[in-house]
């Protein structure tokens, strides 16, 4: 793959750029400290805005490494203000693939947001970085994330059983993927604007 790092992407109504640290405060409050968003993820709702600093602290050092992709996802319309994030939980080059791990305040929840943003990342990953293989998962008892993932034509994998842990526990993990030669093949959703 052609890691390249985290690059600003433009959609229809979304910009997908770097965090910064002046981010936390949108980070805390319109996602990161949600209980409600954060029910099926790997880590706890922030207990501060101190916490929400830190983690952005950690990620805009790893902006350094050209395989680290975390975006901040931005309406266009709101600013600078983040309302979710998006980015690459797993990098394995020696198979050039991607997972992918998103989340978004649920003010925002329902709306074509997370696909149009999926659907710029894995555009992304397939055209710039030569992905062949963007994957993702989640618990089976949040399907709506399963259906950003279905919506972007990424295809059922199938579930594991009691495969990974998350706020709710030990849980089964259902995964969807698309691979590069299938990607014309499937209905992807909002493509980036050229």
């Amino acid at each position: 793959m052609k890691h390249c790092g985290t690059q600003t992407l433009e959609t229809k109504r979304l910009i997908l750029r770097r965090f910064t640290v002046r981010d936390a405060d949108a980070m805390y409050t319109n996602w990161a400290s949600d209980p409600e968003v954060t029910r099926y993820l790997t880590w706890p709702a922030h207990a501060g805005v101190e916490t929400s600093r830190a983690v952005l602290a950690d990620w805009t050092a790893a902006y350094a490494q050209k395989s680290f992709y975390q975006w901040a996802i931005v309406l266009k319309d709101r600013a600078d203000e983040p309302i979710g994030s998006i980015g690459a939980v797993d990098v394995s080059d020696d198979i050039a693939a991607v997972q992918i791990g998103y989340c978004l305040g649920r003010r925002w929840w329902h709306q074509g947001i997370m696909s149009e943003a999926l659907g710029a990342v894995m555009d992304f990953f397939f055209d710039t970085v030569g992905c062949n293989r963007v994957a993702g998962r989640h618990d089976p008892r949040n399907p709506h994330s399963g259906m950003v993932m279905q919506k972007c034509g990424m295809k059922y994998e199938g579930t594991q059983r009691s495969a990974d842990r998350n706020n709710q526990g030990i849980c089964d993990t259902s995964w969807y993927a698309l691979l590069k030669d299938e990607r014309y093949a499937a209905h992807p959703c909002e493509k980036t604007e050229e």
